[in-house]
């Protein structure tokens, strides 16, 4: 008889777990967790994509800058409990300059060195973007500013405005 286990973290790899083959590049994205059991969850599957080899795993930034606490722990935690490197999201939405730059200082004080810079979606989904007063009005400006706080490895998405 197999001794079962409960702990998420010792759950052994689904048959057929391979490493990413050669010059194949992955990351995987997360969403901060809002509970303990959803913390417990994120954990069991980092430590099980962890032996891909992704290049690097990304944590996002809900919409209105929502997440922006949790995501930081997050990355934090992947940072000193891994060997993997994160990614921190930051959007533009609900923040002026100063305050992101504040932010990217933190991220970069920590060891973090990658971040996906995003315009970020309102709070409310119905609603039509409007940047922050003072703030960044879109992801290229965004990026901009990063590069003026560190020297940042900055991924982007985009999309046209309909």
């Amino acid at each position: 008889m197999t001794e079962q286990t409960t702990d998420p973290l010792q759950v052994p790899p689904p048959p057929g777990f391979a490493p990413v083959r050669d010059g194949l590049k992955v990351s995987f994205e997360f969403f901060p967790p809002k509970t303990e059991e959803m913390e417990n969850r994120l954990w069991a599957a980092i430590k099980r994509l962890e032996p891909l080899g992704p290049q690097f795993v990304s944590v996002t930034y809900g919409a209105g800058g929502s997440t922006r606490e949790r995501t930081h722990a997050t990355v934090a935690r992947i940072r000193s409990e891994t060997g993997l490197e994160p990614a921190a999201h930051l959007t533009c939405v609900g923040a002026s300059r100063g305050e992101i730059d504040d932010i990217a200082r933190r991220y970069w004080d920590e060891g973090i060195r990658h971040i996906v810079a995003l315009r970020g979606d309102p709070s409310d989904m119905g609603e039509k973007y409007t940047p922050f007063p003072d703030g960044y009005a879109y992801a290229s400006d965004l990026v901009e500013g990063l590069k003026k706080v560190a020297d940042f490895e900055i991924s982007v998405a985009a999309y046209p405005e309909t």
